[in-house]
């Protein structure tokens, strides 16, 4: 019994340094993706990135598919911690609102990835290529434009956006503001782009108040 109490400690080191080295991969993954494009991520280009062997990445991702989903969900999971989940406790639709474009603006400002948002970039890569990696990233911005128009309305139910004004079309327009953030912001790399795009939904937000 001593004997096999012994041995557990390093078994679970050795696990949890094989879930950090996968997500230290998986991390520089989505930073390439953004640069490179999500069509060339390979084992074999990510190995010479992170100097591991092919053999080592394939015992992490067997196939080169596999790899671009993880990407992708690794993404996802960044995405959520600096933009989703800081909005989450707000108690009214207006402020989640805000603190949602808030935190999409401060996630691209803060370049996590150096080729802007990595939705927004990897998105306009794969549009006219159909598969699981496709369709995934398309599931991600349905859910993001969403989380926008859920907002939208629950700031119209509690009276700070006016019942007249189309949740949809006004997700829409702030996303578009968003976005554009994003591009201007990889071409520049100065605070300008985000500031506009800040004080522009403000504007339109302003406008969208009921009379």
């Amino acid at each position: 019994m001593r004997d096999s109490e012994a041995q557990a400690p390093p078994v679970r080191r050795r696990r949890s340094d094989g879930e950090r080295s996968r997500t230290a991969i998986l991390d520089e993954a989505a930073r390439l993706a953004t640069v490179e494009g999500i069509a060339g991520l390979s084992i074999g280009r990510l190995a010479d990135a992170v100097g591991m062997s092919k053999s080592g990445l394939f015992a992490h991702f067997g196939s080169k598919e596999e790899l671009q989903l993880a990407t992708v969900e690794n993404a996802g999971a960044i995405f959520a911690a600096e933009v989703l989940e800081p909005a989450a406790g707000a108690s009214r639709g207006i402020d989640r609102l805000r603190r949602l474009v808030d935190g999409y603006l401060r996630y691209v400002e803060r370049a996590i990835f150096p080729g802007g948002c990595f939705f927004a970039s990897v998105l306009a890569e794969v549009d006219a290529r159909p598969g699981p990696v496709h369709d995934r990233l398309v599931r991600f911005l349905d859910d993001w434009i969403a989380e926008l128009e859920t907002a939208v309305r629950d700031a119209q139910a509690g009276g700070a956006i006016a019942a007249s004004e189309d949740a949809a079309q006004l997700a829409f327009e702030i996303e578009a503001l968003l976005i554009f953030a994003n591009a201007r912001f990889v071409i520049v790399r100065t605070a300008e782009p985000i500031d506009r795009a800040r004080r522009a939904i403000e504007r339109r937000l302003a406008a969208a108040e009921p009379s």
